[in-house]
């Protein structure tokens, strides 16, 4: 299964390629997709979804795994990354590719073993789990990565996912 994973922004966004079999995880690619200062809120919205369309139609994906957003103290970045997630989102839909979300916990907690664990130890735990020398930089790129395989673990899991559960009477 090949699993795009999606760290939002709207200055930079993430990206991390990964191809899961067989309860392996093998990187593929990684970068950022980034928009200029400066140009308008709309007009970096729109190159961010022009530009994730592309990139989807380039890896090729089977499923994309983006991060939920969380807002710690500065509201007004949040809102920025909030309209960057949204178009991402509709990009996704737009390529027909299934979309799955994962809280900052649950990929610390599917990568680490810990959901309260520090960035530098995902990112360090990224590196192990898919045998890299060296941390995948930039940042944003090392986050899209831990979500690619927090994925691949939580696809593989043998326990069902929320909404996977049927109500018996």
């Amino acid at each position: 299964m090949r699993i795009l994973g999606i760290d939002p922004g709207f200055a930079t966004i993430g990206f991390g390629l990964v191809e899961a079999e067989r309860g392996q995880v093998h990187m593929k690619t990684y970068g950022t997709v980034t928009t200029p200062a400066g140009l308008p809120l709309s007009r970096r919205l729109y190159q961010i979804g022009t530009d994730m369309e592309d990139l989807i139609g380039q890896l090729k994906p089977h499923v994309i795994s983006i991060e939920e957003l969380f807002f710690n103290t500065n509201i007004t970045t949040g809102i920025a990354v909030a309209h960057g997630r949204g178009v991402i989102l509709y990009a996704a839909e737009r390529c027909g590719v299934p979309l799955y979300e994962y809280t900052p916990s649950q990929v610390k907690l599917s990568v680490t073993g810990y959901g309260k664990a520090e960035k530098r130890q995902v990112m360090d735990m990224t590196r192990r789990l898919l045998k890299l020398n060296a941390i995948p930089r930039p940042d944003d790129a090392a986050d899209a990565l831990a979500l690619a395989i927090c994925h691949a673990r939580s696809a593989t899991s043998r326990l069902p996912r929320t909404g996977d559960v049927k109500e018996t009477i």
